[in-house]
């Protein structure tokens, strides 16, 4: 497998260190990846983690042209059927997530199944995320996920509460409180090798599927 990095910032130094590791052949990391010529991403995966705007500029270029792509950026939420139609009428494989990291996916699974056993039971859902100071978007994309999931399971909206301070890699923390008692998931990333070990994980499974797929639906 072939794959060239879109965004070369510090998860695109992550992805790169995480493919080095892997030994993954790594032809580029680019801030232009519709710079590329379309025979070299014939045979590539692309992995992006941009931002929401050069996401929106470059999708239809990379699902025309890229042989699979992996998309890591968020942000583009109000646009995700013209990319899903885009990709998949070019019949190019992509696998998106608000986050890679395998933990993350597992407090997914963990909060949607708790939520799924308590609904209508009378608990109240809250989230909080805490971030670096740099990051941009608040809501993280982590938790508009969370939230969708609780609201979906519980049947109840959780209000958000957003975080930047130092350099905090990332904290996502939900609970659900009754009455008579209080549930709390949390998960804390150390560092940002989690995100780039999910990513590649994903660009690996790109092999073997087609299509559009959340990478939570992947790993169950």
């Amino acid at each position: 497998m072939k794959v060239i990095i879109s965004g070369y910032g510090r998860m695109g130094h992550m992805v790169e260190e995480e493919l080095r590791r892997r030994g993954v052949e790594l032809v580029a990391a680019s801030e232009d990846i519709c710079a590329t010529a379309p025979e070299v991403a014939r045979e590539c995966v692309v992995i992006d983690f941009t931002t929401p705007e050069a996401f929106r500029k470059n999708y239809p270029f990379i699902a025309k042209h890229f042989r699979a792509a992996v998309i890591g950026t968020t942000g583009w939420n109000d646009i995700a059927e013209d990319v899903f139609k885009a990709f998949r009428d070019a019949g190019t494989p992509m696998v998106y997530a608000s986050n890679f990291s395998l933990g993350v996916n597992a407090l997914f699974a963990a909060v949607r199944k708790a939520a799924e056993l308590l609904k209508g039971a009378g608990y109240t859902p809250e989230i909080e995320e805490i971030h670096h100071i740099h990051k941009l978007d608040a809501p993280s994309g982590t938790a508009k996920t969370l939230g969708r999931i609780v609201e979906e399971s519980l049947g109840e909206k959780p209000e958000i509460t957003s975080v930047r301070e130092g350099e905090v890699p990332g904290i996502h923390t939900v609970t659900l409180t009754s009455g008579a008692d209080r549930l709390t998931f949390r998960h804390e990333a150390f560092s940002r090798a989690g995100f780039a070990a999910g990513a590649v994980t994903a660009a690996l499974m790109t092999e073997s599927v087609s299509g559009v797929h959340e990478f939570s639906e992947l790993l169950s």
